[in-house]
């Protein structure tokens, strides 16, 4: 039966269509066991829909380079006397308002359960963050940031925007992404200091 729960058949948002259904068919019979032509007959699609948005099955549930890109917009957005950890902030901030909205909070708590129970998606996750690191790092250097200073930022951003995203996918007050990832990256801070 082609996917019903949250989207319509008729919604032209394929790519969104295409990420729940495989979220609902990792959970129910596991990543392994799902196939491409499983996941588009889900959403109501065809398997050449399906790769015209994602080149595999793993790459349905990590959004491409939308991330990376909304992060170095973020940073070369920040005010020109931002230090690089406050234009992080600033771009953790906008990646909030952009791409982890209200209403995915359930979808992230689950595509985080999913994820957790399958090697193969947390070797992606891993290789994700790495290209996240990348663009933050390119970013801040554009901003004149030296490269070692730019890269130990864009590290400790990587963290903070991984447990940012645990806690408000874990949250029930209903706090927004980018005010928990600003108090998350605020307490790295201070445990960074607390180690010297």
């Amino acid at each position: 039966m082609p996917y019903a729960g949250l989207v319509a058949r008729w919604q032209p948002n394929a790519s969104q269509r295409l990420v729940l259904a495989a979220l609902d068919l990792f959970a129910e019979q596991g990543y392994e066991s799902t196939t491409v032509i499983e996941i588009a007959e889900r959403a109501g699609l065809t398997k050449s829909t399906f790769f015209r948005h994602f080149p595999d099955k793993r790459e349905v549930l990590f959004g491409g380079e939308r991330m990376a890109r909304l992060l170095a917009e973020g940073i070369a957005a920040a005010p020109a006397t931002a230090t690089p950890l406050q234009a992080i902030g600033h771009a953790l901030d906008a990646v909030g308002r952009q791409a982890f909205t209200p209403g995915l909070r359930h979808f992230s708590a689950r595509r985080r359960a999913v994820i957790a129970a399958n090697p193969e998606l947390q070797e992606r996750e891993a290789l994700k963050a790495l290209g996240l690191i990348a663009a933050m790092t390119g970013s801040l250097t554009q901003r004149g940031v030296p490269e070692l200073t730019g890269r130990v930022a864009a590290e400790l951003g990587a963290l903070a925007m991984k447990i940012a995203y645990e806690r408000w996918s874990d949250a029930t007050d209903g706090a927004e992404f980018g005010e928990i990832a600003g108090r998350t990256l605020s307490e790295l801070q201070a445990a960074l200091s607390a180690t010297s």
